[in-house]
């Protein structure tokens, strides 16, 4: 029946292996075979068709979710790519199922990132991408000035992308360090807006992902609570899901 088919990059989210846009990347790479063939993208899947990536057949193992809050240290790379990058975010956090990051957090940078391997959930967020909350605490190079905090919340042009940044929250907190509040995710915003105003970003930390805070020493990761994932839901979606953590773990 029609009803049981899905997009290949639908159901490699569902099953857990990666994100859509993930998928997306696998499949224009030649990289996944339905049935011992390479699909074109928006082929879709039958219940009894093998679906293998790398050789490696794929299923549903339908066990539940796991959802990590990880405190990222500079120098780690968010990419499930472990054979291109060898300082990896999966490779560091050894977790021992396949998991995925929701979004990037920039190598110089460290703090807060969700990993999953709830496909679903990461497309839910990274749609809310340009609506939810994320917070820094970002140290410069020289003096926060009022115009600069001014500047900041404004909005920034970014000339290559051809536009200016979102109004944001911002807050000196020292001489040299201030918080943001970002509800935008363009590549390396933070850094370039800094450049724009001719400040030089020396150290960049995420605390706050919406309603998940960074409570963690760098390089260690936890499990989301009951409390977390059901706000995370409500923020992201009007449907819920059920979630039981399991025992904290640490690395």
């Amino acid at each position: 029946m029609e009803a049981e088919l899905k997009r290949i990059n639908k159901y490699l989210s569902e099953v857990g292996y990666c994100s859509r846009r993930e998928a997306d990347k696998l499949i224009e790479a030649g990289r996944v075979t339905i049935n011992g063939i390479i699909p074109e993208m928006g082929t879709k899947v039958a219940p009894n068709d093998v679906v293998h990536v790398d050789g490696k057949e794929i299923s549903n193992t339908n066990q539940s979710f796991v959802y990590l809050a990880f405190n990222k240290p500079v120098g780690i790379v968010c990419t499930t790519d472990t054979s291109v990058e060898k300082d990896n975010i999966i490779d560091f956090i050894k977790y021992p199922k396949r998991i995925f990051p929701i979004g990037r957090l920039d190598k110089p940078s460290e703090g807060l990132i969700l990993l999953t391997d709830d496909g679903d959930i990461v497309n839910k967020i990274l749609r809310a991408s340009n609506n939810h909350e994320k917070e820094y605490i970002v140290k410069v190079d020289k003096p926060i000035s009022q115009t600069f905090v001014d500047r900041m919340a404004g909005g920034i042009p970014l000339e290559d992308l051809d536009r200016v940044t979102k109004k944001c929250v911002v807050e000196k907190l020292s001489t040299y360090e201030f918080k943001i509040i970002l509800t935008q995710g363009l590549n390396r915003q933070i850094r370039r807006m800094c450049e724009y105003l001719n400040y030089e970003v020396e150290t960049l930390k995420r605390v706050r992902i919406m309603n998940i805070k960074m409570d963690m020493p760098v390089g260690e990761y936890r499990e989301l609570t009951n409390e977390e994932f059901s706000e995370l839901n409500r923020l992201i979606s009007d449907s819920t899901k059920e979630y039981k953590p399991n025992t904290v773990r640490r690395n």
